[in-house]
């Protein structure tokens, strides 16, 4: 344990009510941009559109564009539970969050995020199938199968959330309680606690891993056995669809993995200059991702265009009834 945490842990014993978020606090020039970028990422006006209209278009019924709907859900839900309280604090002076408000605030955070990367995967698994055993896709990819790998996401996402958030506030808090970053994250809380972090890091990094690595394999593999039935096709229209289609879901993926992982696995150190990387990078996952996941996965492709300028004619032009005749 470092020497002032020894100090403080042994003058102070009061525990801490409330944590500060600091935020962006040191870049008040950024303050008017960043706040128009998060007010924009609250609407996340493309995850908002697509699930009504997946849920409510029998064309786009199938597995693709259920797990579609699900990411848009999770998306949405992850950056709720962190953009409104940083938007109120882009206004205030003072920021303060309770330790209760900082408690759910990582619950509900950690629950979407780990269950988006098992939902990642099962997404990469949908792309397999049909291209690797076109025969069998249909016994496969179910219904009750979908509702299972998206039931199977929320529980390890539950699970992790639960251990990573008793993890972090068995820890005492009795010191300092400004949290350098925007909301209740795992790394800068460690830098606040007086005790020994020790043991607390290493289940942190374990089981971040953990959840990392099993979609990870899941994705490899997947996109392994993806590209060398692609070389095996004898029609380049076949490889082109089959290509463009995986290459949106890849470059997601990538993103979405690799800022996980310089936030939660790789160890970091508690100088300044690393909580702020962390800080920024974080913004990917939580703004970002969920801002392009509409146009990487949706708005490119024919179906949902088509399917959108169906309900958009329906809105303007409604389908005109013949008028009822009367028999006198």
């Amino acid at each position: 344990m470092a020497p002032e945490k020894l100090a403080l842990a042994s003058s102070n014993h009061t525990p801490v009510t409330k944590f500060i978020l600091l935020g962006f606090s040191d870049y008040p020039e950024l303050q008017e941009l960043l706040f128009g970028t998060f007010l924009t990422s609250m609407t996340v006006a493309g995850n908002l559109g697509m699930m009504p209209l997946i849920c409510t278009d029998s064309g786009l019924h199938s597995p693709m564009y259920f797990f579609l709907g699900v990411l848009s859900f999770l998306d949405i839900c992850y950056s709720s539970v962190v953009t409104p309280k940083l938007l109120v604090n882009f206004l205030a002076s003072d920021k303060p969050i309770s330790v209760d408000g900082c408690v759910v605030q990582l619950t509900f955070f950690v629950v979407h995020v780990t269950a988006e990367s098992f939902l990642l995967a099962s997404m990469v698994y949908d792309c397999f199938v049909p291209i690797c055993q076109p025969l069998h896709y249909g016994s496969v990819m179910t219904q009750g199968t979908c509702l299972q790998l998206v039931a199977a996401s929320y529980a390890f996402g539950g699970a992790n959330s639960a251990i990573q958030t008793g993890n972090v506030f068995a820890l005492p808090f009795c010191g300092p309680n400004r949290v350098t970053h925007y909301s209740c994250d795992i790394p800068p809380l460690f830098h606040l606690a007086c005790a020994d972090t020790a043991r607390a890091e290493t289940v942190l990094y374990a089981f971040s891993a953990l959840v990392t690595l099993l979609p990870t394999v899941v994705i490899l593999i997947s996109y392994s056995l993806v590209l060398v039935a692609i070389g095996k096709m004898h029609s380049t229209a076949g490889r082109e669809k089959a290509l463009s289609t995986c290459a949106s879901h890849f470059l997601v993926v990538a993103i979405f993995y690799g800022t996980v992982v310089f936030t939660y696995v790789q160890p970091h150190g508690s100088n300044d200059q690393s909580v702020t990387n962390g800080q920024v990078v974080s913004v990917f996952y939580t703004v970002v991702i969920p801002m392009l996941n509409p146009f990487k996965y949706s708005l490119r492709n024919n179906k949902v265009k088509f399917a959108r300028q169906r309900k958009l004619q329906a809105s303007i032009f409604p389908r005109m009834r013949p008028a009822s005749l009367s028999v006198g």
